[in-house]
């Protein structure tokens, strides 16, 4: 794994990535941005995705059928994935992601320290099993510290709580 590795986040809403982005800004990894299914593909099909964040619900193709063409491909197929969802815990969706492999399967709204956690622990795990040495920069003291957020954005204190709302089913999330 080089050093320009990413971590793909993925959402078709603004706010939920931009609460994504500034969750993960700190942990200092290169963030790539996608609002829908397809863009998620491209990206991962570029190469140099070392996690990859993926929203469930998405117009198109899903977080889920992302995942199912990933795993599909030598290339992308040991890229760690972790699902997000606001529809709530659905037992059926969840043996669905497992089934797939996924890493881990997250529910809105999301614990900010447990998804820094869980990304820096499957970015880490991906440079081992690359055979590079992992990029090792630590936590920075704000997400404006990141060069990926624009200074236009509303920057976050680093003990704020981002809350990312829920949707009903059907909802736009």
């Amino acid at each position: 794994m080089s050093a320009d590795m990413k971590v793909l986040l993925v959402d078709d809403h603004e706010d939920n990535l931009f609460a994504m982005e500034s969750i993960l800004a700190p942990l200092g990894y290169p963030l790539e941005l996608a609002t829908n299914g397809d863009a998620a593909l491209k990206a991962a099909l570029h190469g140099g995705i070392a996690v990859a964040v993926l929203d469930v619900v998405m117009p198109g193709v899903s977080g889920l059928d992302v995942v199912r063409y990933l795993r599909r491909l030598s290339q992308t197929q040991l890229i760690p994935v972790i699902l997000v969802t606001g529809m709530g815990l659905d037992h059926e969706l969840a043996a669905q992601a497992l089934d797939l492999g996924v890493a881990d399967y997250l529910i809105k709204p999301l614990d900010p320290w447990a998804l820094r956690i869980k990304v820096g622990y499957l970015y880490r795990t991906s440079a081992l099993l690359s055979g590079a040495p992992p990029r090792r920069q630590g936590l920075r003291n704000h997400p404006s510290d990141s060069p990926q957020l624009p200074s236009a954005r509303r920057q976050l204190r680093p003990t704020e709580t981002i809350r990312i709302p829920w949707q009903p089913e059907g909802g736009p999330l």
